[in-house]
């Protein structure tokens, strides 16, 4: 972690931002996804404002950030100075009426409650409603909840949308964008050019639970517990097989790690609750490493162990998990 860094070192501001600029943007949850949302966009020069549940979680998605692009320095993908003007167009809150000049906000929260997050979504597009103006564009990052469903809560369900970012957001260039039946052309342009601006490709999916992504990760983790608890072959070597031969950026179990056992089996939950079919249903495996909260990189144990966030040749076996 950086030296103790103060809100006050990022020059946070209050900002008055014209209507219709799309310059000034709204995050709604700033956890490891949040993080990435935050800093690609104030990366593409807009002004962002998030809010988070209290002033220490904002503080420590601040830290997180400074790192995160410490780290881009170190690998010579950053200046000091363009880190500085990133940090300066970033501003944290607790409180939602940070969010009433946003012509966009996206919905990014992580809840730690086991099965669904609809209800915990719902209220924060509620929240966000009752603080921005009708013209406002509203999104959520889910990927295996119905953005239709989220939306009915609204008195203007028509100004919201699915925005998925797939994660490293920095590396990965499209977004999946879903619109529903109510959905007006103009809050999809309104999106489609913010896309535009941020450097990525607009991927229209029609409203599905888990989207393209989610979809094809699911089974593919799924598949590859199978053949590991059948003793096909080892974690790495799975893992190298997807990565080596079909040019896959993370293997299948660094992939779960990277995303989060626990939000992994979120996402699992839902799509088999929606589609009752065995491909989506949680492996053993998935549950018995969540049980024991061996989440991945956020606990620096699961299909892998890891040290200071890089993984090690330890890797969970066959006998460990039978």
């Amino acid at each position: 972690m950086a030296e103790d860094i103060k809100l006050e070192d990022f020059a946070l501001r209050k900002k008055s931002v014209k209507k219709g600029s799309l310059s000034l943007i709204g995050v709604v949850g700033c956890g490891a996804m949040g993080q990435e949302i935050v800093r690609n966009i104030s990366q593409n020069g807009f002004d962002v404002n998030f809010v988070d549940i209290s002033q220490e979680v904002v503080q420590e998605s601040m830290e997180a950030i400074a790192v995160s692009l410490d780290k881009k320095i170190a690998n010579w993908g950053l200046t000091q100075g363009e880190k500085k003007a990133i940090l300066n167009r970033i501003n944290g809150s607790t409180d939602y009426k940070t969010l009433e000049n946003c012509d966009l906000v996206i919905e990014a929260i992580n809840t730690v409650k086991k099965g669904t997050s609809l209800y915990q979504r719902q209220e924060v597009f509620k929240k966000v409603e009752e603080s921005v103006d009708e013209k406002a564009v509203i999104v959520s990052n889910t990927s295996t909840l119905m953005i239709s469903e989220l939306s009915s809560v609204l008195t203007h369900p028509e100004r919201t949308l699915g925005m998925h970012f797939i994660s490293p957001v920095d590396n990965i260039n499209i977004v999946e964008v879903v619109r529903h039946a109510s959905t007006t052309d103009e809050a999809y342009d309104l999106v489609s050019r913010f896309v535009r601006m941020i450097n990525k490709k607009l991927i229209e999916v029609h409203e599905s639970p888990g989207n393209i992504s989610t979809r094809m990760t699911v089974p593919m983790i799924n598949e590859a517990c199978d053949i590991l608890m059948e003793g096909v072959a080892t974690v790495y070597d799975i893992d190298q097989t997807m990565r080596s031969a079909f040019g896959n950026q993370y293997g299948p179990f660094e992939l779960a790690d990277k995303i989060g056992l626990d939000k992994l089996l979120k996402w699992m939950d839902n799509l088999y609750l929606e589609f009752g079919e065995q491909k989506y249903k949680a492996s053993p495996v998935i549950k018995r490493l969540v049980r024991s909260n061996h989440l991945g990189r956020k606990t620096q144990v699961g299909f892998y162990k890891y040290v200071n966030n890089q993984a090690t040749e330890e890797a969970v076996t066959c006998a460990q998990i039978n």
